[in-house]
C-alpha cells in the first residue's frame, strides 16, 4: 500500500525532473517521448531530413525569421514547447538551416555583383560564408557557450538529462545570426553604392550604425536564448557585451572608420 503522500508525489514527478516556468510543479513526460536519444542519434535524424524537403515545415522557419526581427520572444517559447513534446530543446527540422543557406546565397550574389566578381569568385565567397563564417564560427561559439553553461551557470541540482544541449546552442547563434545577415548581408549591400561605399561622414556613421544593430541584434537574441532556458541562472552575462559594442561603435566614428568598407575589402581579397 503506498500512503497518500508518495501517491500525491508519484503524480508531481516528471521522469524528466525538470521544472518549467520557474514553477513548482513538474511537468509530466511528453506525449511522444521514447526516452532520451544520444546527441549523435539527433544528428543523425536532424541530418536526414536535410534530404527530404517534405517533411520539412518551411513555412514556420519563415515564421521564424520575421519574428527573430519583430518578437524573438516567441521564437523561444516555441522552444519551451519542443521540449514539452519531444524531450528536447534544439530544433529537429532543418527547414531553417535551409533556408538561410539559401539567404546565404542570394546575398552571396549580391555581394558578388557588387565586387563585380567572376562566377568562381562568387561560388568561392559563397563556400567561404556558409563554411567558415556561418557555420565554423558557429561551432566555435557554440562550443564555447555550451561548455560555459554546463560548467558555470547551471542551477544547483540539475540533473544530467537537462544539461543544455550542444544542438540547441548551434540553434541560438543561428537565430541570432540571421538578423545580423539581413542588415549586413542584405541591407549593407543595397545601400553599399548608393551612400556607404563613398568617403561621406554619413556613409560612415550609416556603415557603422548597421553593424551596431547588427551586433546588438546578435548579443539581444543570444541572451533570449539562454534566459529562456529554467535551468540556467546568472543569463544576464550574455547582455556584458553591449557595454563593449558601443564603446567600439563610438571609437570607430571617432576614428574616422568606415566598418563596412572593410567588410567589402576583405570580402573582395578572399
Amino acid at each position: 500500500m503506498h500512503s497518500p503522500n508518495s501517491i500525491s508525489s508519484s503524480r508531481t514527478q516528471s521522469p524528466l525532473g525538470f521544472s518549467y516556468a520557474g514553477g513548482s510543479t513538474n511537468l509530466p513526460p511528453p506525449a511522444t517521448h521514447r526516452g532520451c536519444l544520444t546527441a549523435a542519434a539527433k544528428r543523425y535524424r536532424y541530418l536526414r531530413r536535410i534530404l527530404k524537403c517534405h517533411q520539412m515545415d518551411f513555412e514556420f522557419a519563415v515564421w521564424q525569421m520575421v519574428y527573430l526581427f519583430v518578437s524573438p520572444q516567441k521564437v523561444y517559447r516555441n522552444f519551451q514547447y519542443r521540449k514539452q513534446t519531444k524531450a528536447q530543446f534544439a530544433r529537429d527540422d532543418p527547414a531553417f538551416l535551409v533556408l538561410l543557406g539559401v539567404f546565404l546565397l542570394v546575398s552571396s550574389a549580391g555581394f558578388g555583383l557588387v565586387l563585380r566578381m567572376s562566377f568562381l569568385e562568387f561560388f568561392l565567397l559563397f563556400l567561404y560564408i556558409v563554411f567558415v563564417d556561418c557555420i565554423l564560427v558557429g561551432v566555435i561559439i557554440a562550443t564555447m557557450v555550451w561548455y560555459l553553461c554546463n560548467r558555470h551557470l547551471l542551477k544547483p541540482g540539475v540533473s544530467q538529462d537537462n544539461r543544455v544541449e550542444w544542438g540547441y546552442c548551434f540553434d541560438v547563434h543561428l537565430n541570432a545570426l540571421f538578423p545580423l545577415l539581413v542588415l549586413l548581408h542584405g541591407v549593407m549591400i543595397l545601400l553599399y553604392h548608393a551612400v556607404i561605399g563613398h568617403d561621406w561622414t554619413i556613409s560612415m556613421v550609416l556603415g557603422n550604425t548597421l553593424w551596431l544593430a547588427a551586433l546588438g541584434y546578435y548579443i539581444y537574441i543570444t541572451f533570449l536564448g539562454y534566459s529562456n532556458l529554467p535551468q540556467l541562472r546568472s543569463t544576464r552575462i550574455f547582455l556584458y557585451p553591449l557595454t563593449l559594442l558601443v564603446i567600439l561603435y563610438i571609437v570607430t566614428l571617432l576614428l574616422g572608420w568606415n566598418v563596412s568598407t572593410t567588410l567589402i575589402n576583405f570580402y573582395r581579397m578572399t
